[in-house]
């Protein structure tokens, strides 16, 4: 197995075609056809089903294609690594955060980080913590910002608590209460966000949790059309106090109904990593700790890291 069979192997099937995979590795199609039959031989197993220049992904392939990507993503990295073994005035870090993050707090801290560290490239890929706790796992990310019930960090990954924020509930109009009761959410329509999102799952699981399904005005939308459609009047949403701003009529949960979620920063426990991405992770635990950030955070966001970094 070559590492340039891999890389092959993981554009056919992205692209799910042979050709176009060629051109995108600048190779000749016969012979990127021939490497693939060559990585098929070696393993012992068709990788992609080819009916009538359709192509789909075999078994075998299915089962090689996340490895294939975490063996590229991972050589990339030790690239990194030994380009940076000198200086912190290069290099890349990918880092990933949910769209919440993304307009809160997030700006202000890779805004004092590039700020320190102009000449490092910073990569910023948005998605819901589902998404991207695959994407860390798959080695496309190097750092993300994770958020979710969980104060532990899930298998494979190295993960440090930052905060605990509230998840609270916006609405078009005031729902004419201060506190609500979880029970309560049965009787309001909801836009409800896409799978993949920590606070779908939050806020489902909590339903279900108080014997009854959550019903739907509207499903699947990312951050800015949630709440663009909450605004239209579509119906009420649960999420991230960050988010809620002053825009919207807020409700709080009632004490006790558990609607909070932690933010980690999150990294691959068997990826050492490059001397960029320290300096970020660096960065971001001591923006958290810095006493006079931790007095400015908004009113349901509490700092989980004590003392400077």
């Amino acid at each position: 197995m070559q590492f340039q069979q891999l890389a092959y192997f993981v554009a056919v099937a992205d692209h799910r075609h042979f050709t176009r995979a060629a051109e995108q590795m600048r190779v000749a199609q016969p012979s990127l056809s021939q490497q693939i039959r060559a990585l098929e031989h070696d393993l012992g197993a068709p990788l992609f089903h080819r009916i009538r220049g359709n192509v789909s992904l075999t078994e075998a392939g299915e089962t090689l294609l996340p490895i294939a990507r975490r063996i590229l993503a991972d050589t990339e990295t030790a690239r990194r690594a030994i380009r940076e073994l000198d200086e912190l005035d290069r290099g890349r870090v990918r880092l990933g955060a949910p769209p919440s993050l993304c307009t809160g707090l997030l700006p202000a801290m890779l805004a004092a980080f590039r700020r320190r560290y102009p000449g490092i490239q910073l990569e910023l890929h948005e998605s819901g913590s589902g998404d991207l706790r695959q994407r860390l796992a798959e080695g496309a990310l190097d750092l993300a910002l994770l958020a979710g019930a969980r104060t532990t960090a899930d298998a494979g990954l190295t993960a440090t608590p930052l905060l605990l924020e509230e998840l609270v509930v916006i609405s078009p109009a005031p729902l004419g209460s201060d506190r609500l009761g979880i029970a309560e959410l049965a009787d309001v329509p909801l836009v409800m966000f896409r799978r993949g999102y920590d606070v779908r799952e939050a806020t489902v699981n909590a339903c279900r949790a108080a014997g009854f399904e959550p019903s739907f005005a509207i499903e699947g939308g990312e951050m800015d059309a949630v709440l663009e459609l909450v605004r239209a009047g579509v119906g009420a949403a649960v999420v991230p106090r960050t988010v809620a701003g002053d825009r919207f009529p807020v409700t709080r949960f009632a004490p006790g109904a558990g609607m909070t979620r932690v933010v980690q920063l999150a990294h691959r426990a068997d990826v050492e990593p490059t001397r960029a991405v320290r300096a970020l992770r660096t960065a971001v635990v001591g923006f958290v700790a810095d006493p006079a950030r931790r007095a400015g955070l908004p009113p349901g966001i509490e700092s989980l890291v004590d003392g400077p970094a």
